[in-house]
């Protein structure tokens, strides 16, 4: 089987880099991912569970990295075995590009081999499953950084976010300041039309 694909993430070349290398972002990302802990340098073990076509199993496996170039590509290594659902292994060699100062383009080739059961059930069902699975994790993926900045900068206008129960300073400015009546005015309606909604 071989799968390659490429998506375009909605930040920087560095923070995708640190991000692929964040076990915790990782095993959230990865569908079915339950754990996901440090064997060695730059070696994981990962356990996850999987359901391809009418198999369905727990996989435990081990995956390396190699040929590190950070923070542009790697190689990740990798070879589970699923009980009776049968084994997988294989590679994959992720590069990163920037695509402008805010975004990265992320592209991969991965090669895996299947047996067992999974070798049974037909290279159409596999790689179907390969790829939604690997959709869902870049879906999930970019969703990290979208709820990253949603928490780092609330959206404008949102009174909520004043931490002292204060309305947006641009607006205590304007009250505070005095320069117009009508400024003035439009400070202190914002305020009662503030309170009015508790």
């Amino acid at each position: 089987m071989e799968l390659t694909e490429t998506h375009t993430l909605p930040v920087p070349q560095q923070q995708t880099w640190d991000a692929l290398n964040d076990t915790e972002i990782l095993r959230a990302c990865i569908p079915g991912c339950e754990s996901i802990d440090p064997d060695g340098e730059n070696a994981y073990l990962v356990a996850l569970s999987a359901t391809v076509g009418p198999v369905k199993a727990r996989f435990k496996g081990r995956m390396q990295l190699t040929d590190i170039d950070a923070p542009n590509t790697y190689t990740i290594v990798f070879e589970g075995q699923g009980g009776a659902a049968g084994f997988a292994k294989g590679n994959a060699r992720v590069n990163l590009e920037a695509d402008g100062d805010a975004a990265t383009k992320l592209s991969y080739t991965a090669n895996a081999q299947v047996g067992g059961k999974l070798a049974q059930i037909g290279s159409r069902l596999v790689d179907g499953a390969a790829r939604k699975i690997a959709g869902e994790f870049f879906k999930r993926f970019s969703a990290q950084f979208s709820a990253d900045s949603d928490a780092q900068a609330p959206a404008p206008g949102d009174l909520s976010a004043a931490a002292d129960g204060t309305p947006v300073q641009a607006e205590s400015n304007q009250a505070e300041d005095g320069e117009s009546g009508g400024e003035d005015n439009k400070g202190k309606k914002s305020w009662t039309a503030w309170i009015s909604k508790f």
